[in-house]
């Protein structure tokens, strides 16, 4: 009788890989996740109104923090690629944008190439960084006070 060999193929580091999905993956899906990501912190959204900004701000803020890449490197959309992705015109554009930097939360620096000319402007996101640091606390004692209710209600006999 002859013999039989099993051969047991060894899965390969990008079969692995390529098996072992992401959390963002299993959320939003392989095909969606492909276009990348962008990290923002949960406090812009729940300091929205403490920020001042409305639902237009907001998407200009979202749409600058997709291009920050490097932290140490400003992104610099323009005014062209925002339009073409909120849907309103480039002068709504640079009026909104102003309105953020009168809110102290953007800056604007303008770029020139070494011919001159004018380039896209860069935007500094630091005061939104630190207006965010500043109401961290805020809603770290809202946080620790919900918590502390919530263990106050789960014990018997509910609030005292």
């Amino acid at each position: 009788m002859p013999e039989i060999s099993e051969s047991i193929h060894e899965p390969t580091n990008t079969e692995q890989k390529a098996k072992k999905k992401t959390s963002s993956d299993k959320k939003w899906g392989s095909d969606v996740m492909k276009f990348g990501f962008c990290m923002i912190p949960s406090l812009i959204f729940r300091a929205q109104q403490q920020l001042g900004l409305n639902p237009t701000h907001l998407a200009i803020l979202l749409q600058l923090a997709d291009y920050w890449w490097d932290a140490d490197n400003k992104p610099y959309p323009s005014k062209q690629s925002l339009s073409d992705r909120l849907g309103i015109g480039t002068r709504q554009i640079q009026r909104y944008i102003a309105e953020l930097e009168d809110k102290k939360l953007v800056q604007r620096i303008q770029r020139y190439g070494d011919d001159g000319r004018k380039l896209t402007n860069r935007y500094d996101l630091s005061g939104l960084v630190n207006r965010l640091k500043e109401l961290e606390p805020e809603f770290t004692e809202v946080e620790k006070e919900a918590k502390r209710k919530r263990k106050q209600l789960s014990h018997e006999g509910g609030l005292k």
